[in-house]
């Protein structure tokens, strides 16, 4: 029997950035002109880093693939090189059917058109005719419900009318192979949903889906399969369940890593010394609070802060707590203990992690797994209930109802 082609096919896929090194660089081409007559001899100052590396692939027809990993695995990279808006340092990739992306909020819309121009230019872009698009106008028009503002410039559209129109776009025209780069996270519960299930429709018609998403629920919901990136390079391919199991084992060995902080993210001028939590269990309904030891460096100039992420068990961001918009900023010129107190939302039963990021106008340091803490089970709630209670979403919430 004939082999199938697969949706498309990748073979030593890589891609590697030059990162100038720290030092002042030229800024105009008449700087760099000078810099290069004083010194002909001089070389570049920069880096390599390999964003991917070596990525072997093959996705089947009607594949719903998810791609998980940690910030940086390489997962928007890819995807980015599938659809050709960043190319590829080395490498073979077989397409075998037009690809539909939506990647970033207004990736592919021209800000000066109206919705409805934005509707036949992306279809153009993707090759289709004019009579391709009518037949699928009117679904993409109710499916993103902006009926009201089709002939407004999309300049003017909030950020949710935007991922609204966009992945109408995307998931109508027939294109046959679909990638999204977790921008759902922008709309409404309501409209994740229904965009959920039209992904899911879209897979069971025989077109592909490449999906990255944090959010691990997303993943199990919608894919038939699913990679786990790590630092570039293709770790596992398997099933969702499996290929999770694998990414939430990872945790734990990259947590250790990081305690080093040569081997951390960012600039280092700053580096966080320990993170340490106010106890290592809780009750689901406890405040929950972290001291955060920063180091001194008094050449550094400009104050800086500090933004704490609370984790779930599956990586999945339950809480940003950014010290700016409570006006927490800190002097560099000496040591610091920042205490966060977190009083919501509760947390459910579970193990969870923080990452912690020093940050000025750059990243100082980044560091992920910096600490972790366990949710006892329990309820917060007055009433006993069975689990199916309070079995969805990832946090519990503080509510009441009254009748009238």
């Amino acid at each position: 029997m004939t082999p199938v082609t697969p949706a498309l096919s990748v073979r030593g896929l890589g891609k590697t950035y030059r990162i100038g090194r720290s030092g002042q660089a030229p800024t105009t081409a008449v700087e760099a002109l000078v810099a290069r007559l004083r010194s002909p001899m001089a070389r570049s100052r920069f880096t390599e880093f390999d964003a991917l590396d070596g990525i072997d692939l093959d996705v089947p027809w009607g594949e719903a693939l998810g791609i998980v990993g940690r910030n940086g695995a390489g997962k928007s990279t890819l995807l980015k090189i599938l659809t050709r808006v960043t190319a590829p340092t080395r490498g073979r990739i077989e397409l075998h059917g037009r690809m539909g992306s939506l990647l970033e909020v207004g990736t592919g819309f021209s800000g000066e058109l109206t919705g409805r121009e934005n509707i036949f230019l992306n279809g153009a872009i993707l090759g289709m005719t004019r009579k391709e698009i009518r037949a699928s106008f009117d679904e993409i028009v109710d499916f993103s419900g902006i009926e009201k503002f089709l002939d407004t410039q999309v300049k003017r559209y909030s950020s949710g009318m935007y991922v609204r129109l966009a992945f109408a776009v995307a998931a109508h025209l027939r294109t046959e192979i679909l990638a999204i780069d977790e921008v759902l996270a922008v709309g409404d519960a309501e409209f994740q949903a229904k965009s959920l299930a039209k992904m899911r429709d879209v897979a069971k018609d025989g077109r592909t889906v490449l999906y990255v998403s944090h959010q691990v629920q997303t993943v199990t919901a919608l894919c038939t399969s699913a990679i786990f990136l790590d630092r570039g390079r293709l770790t596992y391919a398997g099933t969702v369940d499996d290929t999770l199991e694998v990414y939430r084992r990872s945790f734990e060995k990259f947590a250790a890593e990081q305690r080093d902080p040569d081997r951390r993210p960012g600039s280092g001028a700053l580096r966080a010394s320990a993170v340490v939590p106010g106890s290592d269990v809780y009750e689901p309904a406890d405040t929950k609070s972290f001291t955060v030891h920063v180091g001194a460096n008094a050449s550094l100039v400009g104050q800086y802060f500090v933004s704490c992420h609370v984790n779930d068990a599956n990586g999945t961001v339950i809480a940003q707590c950014d010290s700016r918009p409570v006006g927490g900023w800190y002097d560099p010129a000496k040591e610091q203990e920042i205490r966060l107190s977190l009083r919501a939302p509760w947390l459910k039963p579970g193990r969870y992690t923080v990452d912690v990021f020093v940050c000025q106008m750059g990243v100082l340091d980044a560091w992920e797994g910096a600490a972790t803490f366990e949710v006892l089970p329990g309820s917060p709630y007055p009433e006993m209930t069975l689990d199916e209670a309070t079995a969805h979403g990832v946090v519990l919430a503080d509510y009441d109802y009254e009748g009238r």
